[in-house]
């Protein structure tokens, strides 16, 4: 076999299996029960679309696109940095504490008062 013929069947390959990724991940980001799983499957979106490019650089022999996937890498990297940190400050329940202000007042962490 030329090595042609393996490249395009091996990145045939590739893009099916990207896009049963791809799907399932979208339905995590639309079932997702929590937020972080939510930005999660986000962030692993970033990481498909990443492979789409490198593939289809491969295929067609265009360098541009490695580039293009480089800052891919990087918006979604601060993306999900972005997202971490809205979680972080933003992302809980009104009545849930961090288990460092649970640990100061005396409780363990994970264990909350309850209110009669």
């Amino acid at each position: 076999m030329a090595a042609e013929t393996i490249i395009s069947a091996a990145s045939a390959i590739a893009l099916f299996l990207m896009c049963a990724a791809f799907f399932l991940t979208a339905l995590r980001v639309v079932r997702g029960p929590t937020l972080p799983d939510r930005i999660v499957a986000l962030d692993m979106l970033v990481a498909i679309a990443i492979g789409f490019i490198a593939v289809i650089a491969i295929r067609t022999g265009f360098n541009l696109y490695i580039d293009i996937a480089i800052a891919l890498g990087l918006v979604g990297f601060l993306a999900t940095v972005a997202f971490a940190r809205f979680v972080m400050h933003h992302g809980r329940e009104p009545d849930e504490e961090e288990p460092v202000q649970q640990a100061r007042r005396g409780r363990p962490a994970g264990k909350r008062r309850v209110r009669r």
